[in-house]
């Protein structure tokens, strides 16, 4: 029976645990839910939710596409170089969903359980964009799972209302020099956490707009 339980933890299967939460690190219900959200001890995952506040999804705002993709750009950058301060990151997803409980939501993947829980403690005494930062550990460690599918294919029917996360990319040239900043900055190290959390983080590879 044991056994059973353990195989089911966390799948559609499992009446006790709640499966969107498991996967997604958030549920639509909230503390509404009929089943249990079980946040973990530990993890390789930190969620900061809502911290992303996207202008696209603001009545008043004004950006055109480019402008848009230029303040996102700026956002990613400043949360990839403020992470690297905890230790090796392997993942930052920005959620592009417009459904409470994704909107602005921002998970950060850590090489290292104890960096990630580093990240969410002194986090949660920080600010950005004068708004607190609200840091906790996620279940989340395989976004293949977390992400939805049909986004990033023919297109989702559901749009910014999915229950899946809609990730928002930033730009391919800064993606790969942020990458590429990252891995110099490591081999320059050497991958040992320790190392890694008492050196300063790679520079920002852009000029702010």
């Amino acid at each position: 029976m044991a056994n059973y339980l353990a195989s089911i933890f966390g799948t559609e299967q499992d009446k006790v645990n709640c499966s969107f939460y498991y996967k997604i690190g958030a549920c639509r219900h909230g503390d509404r839910c009929s089943r249990k959200h079980v946040k973990p001890s530990y993890s390789q995952t930190v969620l900061m939710p809502n911290m992303y506040q996207n202008p696209a999804y603001d009545p008043k705002s004004k950006m055109n596409p480019s402008q848009l993709q230029n303040h996102f750009d700026a956002f990613y950058e400043d949360v990839w170089c403020e992470m690297c301060k905890y230790g090796e990151l392997e993942e930052l997803v920005v959620c592009d969903n417009n459904n409470d409980h994704l909107i602005g939501n921002v998970y950060a993947r850590f090489k290292y359980e104890e960096d990630a829980q580093e990240a969410c403690d002194k986090l949660n005494s920080r600010w950005y964009a004068a708004r607190p930062i609200y840091c906790e550990l996620s279940p989340v460690t395989d976004f293949r799972e977390a992400c939805c599918r049909l986004n990033s294919g023919e297109g989702c029917v559901r749009g910014g209302f999915c229950n899946f996360i809609h990730r928002k990319d930033p730009g391919p040239e800064l993606d790969r020099e942020l990458r590429l900043s990252t891995k110099k900055w490591l081999k320059e190290r050497g991958r040992d956490a320790r190392s890694v959390s008492r050196s300063p983080s790679p520079e920002p590879t852009r000029r702010r707009y």
